[in-house]
């Protein structure tokens, strides 16, 4: 008799199991996983699951994408990887999650826990490995209390400023059987504006000539995005967006004034220098926004910064007011704010918006053929797209397109890494097309990034996510080697790359292909990649030959 049939004839169930039933209560729809042998019982509570069980081709893959589930929904993402290599394959997910702020439980098989401390296979510390890089690591050695680790971990990576969490399992402990009493979901505290608070910014408001909001982070809802656009736009106040995190205030909105983050035009520079309150709503002004700590340090500037993080990590420069919040709830509280539209804040607001307009309009089709382009393929792109699309995207500098020119229309529009990890955007956008199977789903990749976690295609084909996916091949890491010549001018050294063909790949993974080395070629080659996903459900693949050195700024 197998032990699953032995728990379910005793009314016990083993710890394993009960993991996964706990994890279905909390309202997880999917498990990214790579399989080991260290949580086999797991394994088979995901059988008979609602959950679907993702199995991806490597750690790092599944790590992504329960990381960009964890962006996209209320819900933490969950990976689950084995011990040793598996873990130590995971940890770029957490980094990302970490730096993002983005709720995530990872799931890491352990040796038994009778081998523990005696150099057993595979064997490492969870907490020393880890610590320093997510919000809490638990380790079940009490089966009794699996479903009580579930809720704990849900709840420390949705509350406060979210964040990774990651929960070892020794593979005897989650086979012994338990009273399958599942614990209640934890609630999570969302803050809000105190009296005080709110006649703090209403004071700095009225005061205020040249009032910029900065959003970003991924604790928001798409009902509360809405809200906080609809108040933008009746009070005419311009909004910018953190690095890699647009979409919030949708790129059609009156109020969007674009990006504030590396590779940004100087526009957004210029915003954060010249308004008299900056108002940062689900992010801090870190390094990336003020350019390495030196833009907008002035303690005479006046900053507010709604968070739940009372420490305020990655903080930079004056703070004037904290206000203990999550965006949702503040935005509740925002939207009861009427205020007198001051005519300095029409013209502060149109002149922004105006700059916005000019520097994102999509490059036409230029006359005479030439090498393919990323301004040509955004410019034709852009034209295809419905008003849902999300685009997702990793590291590296042909992201600078997807910043300048792709329509975020919506909350979660945009899923990239802010921690600048390269090998996201395959991972991601198999992760998005899963979520919304109706929406279309664009994915931006360097050559060199795609190289890191391509092979999750084969995950994309097995599960039937239709993701459009562009490689720009400029047979480099170009990012590097940008740093490179300002620093190392005319020393070109361990940037270069010889690359497969990459339209070739994608049809040796069962999706469809296309190179593509002109500019004459762009639109066919997009027009047959979407018919593609359209009339054969696959994912497809554009392989887009540039010269090197292209810039998009």
């Amino acid at each position: 008799m197998t032990q699953h049939t032995a728990t379910a004839a005793s009314g016990r169930k083993s710890a394993g199991h009960v993991i996964v039933d706990s994890l279905a209560a909390h309202g997880v729809e999917r498990a990214y996983v790579v399989p080991g042998e260290s949580y086999l019982d797991v394994l088979d509570g995901l059988h008979d699951s609602s959950i679907e069980t993702v199995v991806c081709r490597q750690e790092g893959g599944a790590a992504y994408m329960a990381e960009a589930d964890g962006k996209m929904n209320q819900v933490p993402g969950v990976a689950m990887v084995t011990r040793g290599p598996g873990a130590a394959n995971a940890h770029v997910g957490l980094h990302t999650a970490w730096q993002d702020s983005t709720p995530m439980v990872l799931f890491v098989g352990l040796i038994p826990f009778e081998h523990r401390e005696k150099e057993a296979f595979q064997e490492f510390d969870p907490h020393q490995w880890f610590a320093s890089g997510a919000k809490r690591v638990m380790v079940l050695d009490h089966a009794e209390r699996a479903s009580e680790y579930v809720a704990e971990a849900m709840f420390a990576a949705r509350s406060g400023r979210p964040g990774p969490v990651v929960v070892g399992l020794p593979e005897d402990i989650i086979t012994r059987e338990i009273e399958p009493t599942l614990h209640p979901e934890i609630p999570v505290a969302g803050g809000g504006m105190t009296v005080d608070d709110w006649k703090a910014l209403k004071a700095a408001l009225k005061a205020s000539t040249k009032p910029l909001f900065v959003f970003g982070g991924n604790d928001w809802s798409v009902a509360g995005a809405q809200r906080f656009t609809q108040w933008l736009e009746e009070h005419h106040i311009p909004a910018a967006a953190e690095w890699r995190c647009e979409g919030t205030v949708p790129f059609g909105s009156p109020s969007y004034v674009g990006p504030i983050g590396y590779g940004r035009p100087k526009p957004t520079v210029d915003l954060l220098e010249e308004t008299d309150l900056l108002v940062f709503v689900g992010t801090v002004p870190g390094d990336v926004i003020t350019n390495g700590f030196l833009v907008r340090q002035d303690w005479s500037k006046k900053n507010f910064i709604v968070t739940m993080d009372p420490s305020m990590r990655g903080r930079s420069g004056a703070v004037t007011y904290q206000i203990v919040a999550k965006p949702d709830v503040f935005v509740r509280d925002l939207v009861r704010m009427t205020l007198p539209v001051k005519d300095t804040w029409r013209d502060w607001c149109r002149r922004m918006r105006r700059q916005q307009e000019e520097f994102s309009a999509p490059q036409p089709l230029p006359e005479q053929d030439g090498p393919a382009t990323m301004d040509t393929m955004m410019a034709e792109l852009v034209k295809a797209l419905p008003e849902d699309a999300m685009v997702t995207f990793g590291a590296g500098e042909h992201t600078n397109w997807a910043h300048r020119y792709f329509p975020t229309n919506g909350y979660a529009s945009m899923i990239s890494a802010r921690n600048g990890s390269m090998g996201y955007s395959v991972p991601s956008a198999v992760a998005a097309s899963l979520n919304f199977p109706g929406r279309r789903v664009i994915s931006i990749a360097g050559d060199g990034e795609f190289l890191m976690n391509g092979q999750e295609l084969a995950t994309a084909a097995q599960y039937g996510a239709t993701p459009l996916v562009i490689v720009m091949d400029n047979q480099e890491y170009g990012t590097i080697r940008t740093h490179q010549e300002r620093q190392y001018p005319g020393h070109v050294s361990g940037t270069q790359l010889k690359n497969p063909d990459f339209a070739g790949m994608a049809r040796a993974f069962h999706g469809f292909g296309v190179r593509v080395e002109r500019e004459s070629e762009i639109p066919g080659a997009l027009e047959e990649a979407l018919s593609a996903i359209d009339e054969d459900h696959t994912f497809a693949l554009v392989h887009l030959v540039v010269q090197q050195r292209q810039k998009a700024y």
